[in-house]
């Protein structure tokens, strides 16, 4: 254990002896000064920190320095009582400091309680009550605006964590200093019956013990009591002080000194006024003026200096930034950043500002919150953090959404307006500005808020431009997953399963499987749109199979098999009935014969014309599967799954590709076409 450590617990121990074991006065004299030195020490770095969590520790500091007080508070008492004497330090107090007069300590005494007890340590109280009410209260909309700073690209996630961490530890900051200041309002309670003990008991005590008259007696121990509760009330009140400190400081740039003179003297012309003010009443009153006279001077004095300090600080500023902004121009990293792309950019022309601006009312922030929560229960993803910013390029009512700096998609919004989406049948009864539904093409119209009840009337579907907007985000990064799961964040859910199933992840990497095979196998189950949410059930089948082989077509079928009660859900109609369209024998033998094996690894070499027709053929049962209302789904046998999606997925990348392994036993198959060629 560390030395500081050892201190702390050495303390603590010492201030439990002190409540049972007579020490030597010599050694509370040491101890009392002691208590004031650290009681300053409080207090200046009260004033010198730049917020309230720069002294984190000071609610248990308190306690522990209250307890330290009153152990001695104990100490002195039992050796007045006992003794009739406290040390030098108590005695100094009560001769020197109130110059050996009973009467004027006892007065000293109870200012200090008074100050300590009613101004310093009632406000105090009630601050940190406040404090602590207000700080919680503010927890939501503080984590919520981190949010939105996360999704906006203006902090990191590790930046983000941070300022959580902040909040939290701010409202138990403030929640301890709301009981910790309770400590400081029960001392002072403490210390006026202690002090009337030590007089009462002390004059007892001494006349009946130590033979001493009632008026020798009370002079000895008044002293000695008053000189006690004086020495004991310094430090107290220096810790009230340094506590009513802590609660009122916001946070700043700069300590409490510096603080106080920029914003106390942040307006010169006001000293003008002050002076002003004490020089008229050195006139119009008795008052010498050989003392308002020099005060009123240097206070027009201090103005006239302060008044010429902005305008040199605008200049040295202006040129300060100059400079910058040259050394920036000349510096390689002006360059370097140039080069960094964002993976998920949400760009908008300006008449769409107030989608994004929630002083506008705009909640875009928050439903990109919403999104990335979404698709990381759905996919098992975390996409990355959404920077949305303005783009003059664009036309008012535009936006694009980039991944990795190319356009993924791009839509047009009219904020005044509502879609409405046609059930399949137009209406002319419903009147608007014919469009094209950005997220699945389908036809609609934009109409005016009036036109809204009859279009829901007659059937349309009917969204606002938010809803719009974030739809057409949602279907963009669910079809582009896979290109958002880089080795880095593979690596990121590795680590994940690495927390709770350790031995799991080390029978799969970095031996037989690296972090990239590993990524392309995730990819692919995320590019036909199966979730990787379930890694625990996908690492298990690389344990098992990837000491077999290291073909990542291969590991994804297995992990695909694994996986068949989630496929199966996902795509069965109440969990028991699948409408799919069938292969012929003849194509999957085509397919079949046509696997060539290499060293590298199998690909399919089939004829072009056979190729075409079997597209043609797909074509034609996909569009009639998709006229009747039914999603087209192809079932084929296991061996060439993987061949047909090759085949397949430039043209029809949409279309689920299933094998017969990757449905559960009690699913019931119906074939509703057969894909064939002649």
């Amino acid at each position: 254990m560390a030395a500081r450590d050892m201190s702390v617990l050495i303390s603590v121990i010492l201030v439990v002896a002190m409540l049972i074991i007579p020490f030597p006065t010599w050694l509370l004299s040491v101890l009392i000064l002691i208590n004031i030195s650290l009681a300053l020490l409080v207090l200046l770095t009260s004033m010198n920190m730049k917020e309230p969590l720069q002294f984190s520790v000071f609610p248990s500091l308190l306690l522990l320095l209250t307890l330290f007080r009153l152990a001695l508070n104990i100490s002195t008492t039992r050796a007045i009582l006992t003794k009739g004497q406290a040390g030098g330090v108590v005695e100094t107090f009560g001769t020197f400091v109130v110059g050996g007069n009973i009467l004027v300590g006892l007065v000293v005494f109870l200012i200090l309680i008074i100050i300590q007890f009613i101004v310093i340590t009632k406000g105090s109280e009630r601050v940190s009550e406040v404090a602590a009410r207000f700080t919680l209260d503010a927890m939501p909309g503080k984590q919520m605006s981190i949010d939105a700073d996360l999704n906006a690209g203006m902090i990191s996630d590790q930046e983000a964590r941070q300022r959580r961490e902040k909040v939290g530890r701010e409202a138990d900051f403030y929640g301890a200093m709301d009981g910790a200041s309770k400590f400081v309002k029960g001392d002072a309670i403490a210390s006026i019956i202690i002090v009337a003990i030590n007089l009462i008991f002390g004059i007892i005590i001494g006349m009946t013990q130590q033979g001493l008259g009632i008026a020798e007696a009370a002079q000895h121990f008044s002293l000695l009591t008053v000189g006690d509760g004086i020495v004991s009330q310094v430090p107290a009140l220096l810790i009230s002080t340094a506590t009513g400190i802590v609660v009122t400081r916001a946070a700043s740039d700069g300590n409490l000194g510096r603080d106080v003179i920029s914003q106390l003297l942040a307006f010169p012309k006001m000293l003008y006024i002050a002076a002003a003010t004490i020089f008229l009443l050195g006139i119009a009153t008795p008052i010498n003026d050989f003392l308002t006279i020099p005060i009123a001077g240097a206070l027009a004095i201090g103005a006239f200096r302060l008044s010429r300090v902005p305008k040199q600080n605008e200049e040295e500023l202006t040129e300060m930034e100059e400079v910058i902004q040259s050394d920036e121009m000349k510096s390689p990293e002006s360059v370097i950043n140039l080069l960094n792309i964002d993976p998920i950019e949400f760009e908008f022309g300006y008449g769409l500002i107030p989608l994004a601006d929630t002083n506008q009312g705009g909640d875009l922030l928050d439903r990109i919150v919403m999104i990335r929560r979404q698709l990381a229960l759905e996919l098992g993803i975390v996409i990355p953090v959404v920077r949305i910013r303005d783009n003059i390029q664009l036309e008012p009512n535009e936006y694009r959404l980039k991944i990795k700096g190319n356009e993924m998609g791009r839509g047009e919004l009219l904020l005044d307006h509502y879609l409405a989406m046609s059930p399949g049948i137009d209406d002319d009864m419903v009147e608007g500005i014919d469009t094209i539904e950005p997220s699945f093409g389908l036809p609609a119209k934009w109409i005016t808020e009036s036109a809204k009840e009859q279009a829901e009337i007659y059937g349309y579907t009917v969204v606002d431009p938010p809803s719009v907007v974030s739809t057409h985000i949602t279907e963009i990064l669910r079809t582009n997953a896979f290109e958002l799961l880089g080795r880095q964040e593979t690596k990121q859910l590795i680590d994940h399963v690495k927390e709770t199933f350790p031995i799991l992840v080390e029978e799969v990497t970095p031996n037989p499987l690296s972090v990239g095979e590993i990524q392309k196998v995730l990819q692919k189950l995320l590019k036909e749109h199966v979730s990787i949410r379930n890694l625990t059930i996908i690492f298990e089948t690389l344990a098992d199979f990837g000491k077999m082989t290291s073909d990542t077509d291969l590991l994804t079928e297995y992990v695909r098999q694994a996986l068949a009660r989630q496929i199966t859900n996902q795509f069965a109609e109440n969990g028991n009935t699948l409408k799919v369209i069938t292969l012929s024998g003849k194509i999957e033998k085509m397919i079949a014969d046509g696997v060539q094996q290499t060293e590298h690894g199998n690909y399919l070499a089939i004829d072009p014309n056979d190729s075409q027709s079997m597209l043609e053929a797909i074509a034609k049962q996909v569009e009639q599967q998709s006229s009747m209302g039914i999603q087209p789904i192809i079932l084929c046998s296991p061996a060439v799954r993987m061949y047909v999606r090759q085949v397949t997925e430039r043209y029809f990348p949409q279309i689920p590709i299933l094998s017969y392994n990757e449905l559960e036993a009690n699913v019931e198959v119906q074939s509703i076409g057969v894909v064939n060629v002649e």
